[in-house]
């Protein structure tokens, strides 16, 4: 621990951060702060966008000299916090967090880890030699519904598992909206395959539902689907409010789903009317459908060690492309959502485990039903898990022994490598092996 952190702890003050890149993810975590002022609060923040960084400036009581334009600015600085909470985009997460970590900050590090394999074990070294915590966001760890089924699979209750699979459902508008024409777009824009920008929290819990077991094999496969530029329909321009004539029955308008109907909060349209209008700098503004990115269907295998399986599926763009994915494992656990938004069920009020269960019948015959159990998360987005995350990540910057540090960048590591290998898969159409020791050389 550093110097501040042992300090907080030792006199029960609240754990100092700094918000590294104020978007929505970095701004939720932080917010904790504002609801346990007491646990937490927040002394700095990271922001090139001058609005953004007047915002959290002004939400937080920050003083000037506490706001900063880039890390280096930060890092030049003598060390003015505990810990950080980095929630840059997926390009900068490895090339921010390194100098904070050599600085003694200790990380709370918004996932993906980075955009390649070799980056993500560089951090992982870094972070050793400098003695360093740093927790990653797989939410989904904490959320009390994964936690519980979590909890039946350890159990031993339904035996060993032997197949697990999610499924990524990406509803149209998130899909047209981030992964189309927004800042997900493409590698080059963004940096991360679609698989890791939008499903290495499906390859974590995989990881953590089979822990101590680690994948051997990875395959995935697919092709150019739906958002291609000969699949765009007839008669369409190149920009929803400019040239198209067929926008305004387009379900893909971005005038119908961000001005008029407000589809996706606090996503603003350049140079349009309304009350969600000038602040995405043309990022999502007056898009169109005839992109440059292409999703695809794709298909992940992973083969673990004496286990077999099938796994992840998903619907996404181009470098991301919609990927069922498999993985190969011992034992069976069955899982159902009840609810109608995908893995994120917050209109249905709750998420249920479901797994078998037996009875006898006259004492010879015996009967298989089903058993539930239930958990709320009504209102609650990512299942109720990101300020249970957060109030783990202060327990381990206090060096509180009984933090649960589940999110650990060692243990991350797996479903990242995983899925980095699948991507290598789909680029090459062969499958990929995984030696680990070649991995934490």
């Amino acid at each position: 621990m550093n110097g501040t952190s042992d300090k907080a702890g030792a006199l029960g003050e609240p754990v100092n951060v700094v918000i590294v890149g104020a978007g929505s993810r970095a701004m939720n975590y932080a917010s904790y702060s504002l609801k346990h002022p007491k646990a937490m609060r927040v002394v700095g923040v990271v922001e090139p966008d001058p609005k953004r960084r007047a915002h959290t400036a002004r939400l937080y009581g920050l003083p000037a000299d506490r706001c900063f334009e880039s890390v280096e600015a930060l890092v030049a600085r003598p060390q003015l916090a505990d810990a950080v909470i980095n929630g840059t985009l997926d390009a900068l997460h490895v090339r921010t967090t390194l100098p904070l970590l050599r600085k003694g900050y200790d990380v709370l590090l918004e996932k993906p880890i980075g955009i390649s394999e070799e980056e993500v074990l560089e951090l992982y070294r870094v972070a050793e030699a400098h003695e360093r915590k740093v927790m990653i966001c797989h939410v989904l760890r904490y959320a009390p519904f994964y936690q519980a089924l979590n909890q039946v699979i350890r159990s031993g209750e339904i035996g060993d598992v032997v197949h697990v699979q999610t499924e990524e459902n990406v509803d149209y508008h998130h899909m047209a909206t981030a992964f189309v024409r927004g800042k997900f777009a493409s590698l080059e824009r963004d940096g991360s395959s679609f698989l890791m920008a939008k499903c290495c929290h499906d390859l974590d819990l995989i990881s953590w539902f089979k822990t101590g077991v680690k994948p051997v094999r990875v395959g995935s496969f697919g092709r150019r689907s739906q958002f291609r530029e000969d699949r765009a329909p007839e008669g369409a321009g190149t920009r929803c409010v400019t040239d198209c004539p067929i926008e305004a029955t387009c379900p893909y308008s971005a005038k119908t789903l961000y001005v008029e109907r407000g589809t996706v909060a606090g996503v603003r349209v350049a140079g349009l009317p309304g009350r969600r209008a000038a602040e995405r700098r043309g990022e999502a503004g007056q898009p169109g459908c005839r992109q440059s990115v292409r999703p695809l269907r794709m298909a992940l295998r992973q083969r673990y060690r004496g286990s077999s399986g099938r796994a992840v599926r998903v619907r996404g763009r181009e470098h991301g492309r919609s990927q069922p994915c498999g993985r190969r494992r011992q034992g069976m656990q069955d899982r159902a959502y009840h609810g109608d938004q995908g893995r994120d069920l917050r209109r249905a009020g709750g998420r249920r485990v479901r797994r078998p269960a037996s009875r006898s019948v006259d004492g010879r015959r015996r009967l298989f039903g089903a058993k539930s159990r239930h958990r709320g998360v009504r209102g609650k987005c990512t299942g109720g898990g990101d300020h249970r995350l957060v109030e783990d990540f202060l327990r381990v910057v206090r060096g509180d022994p009984d933090a649960g540090y589940s999110t650990a960048l060692a243990h991350s590591i797996v479903g990242h490598v995983s899925g980095f290998r699948a991507d290598v898969s789909m680029a090459t159409g062969r499958t990929v092996e995984i030696d680990w020791d070649d991995v934490f050389v």
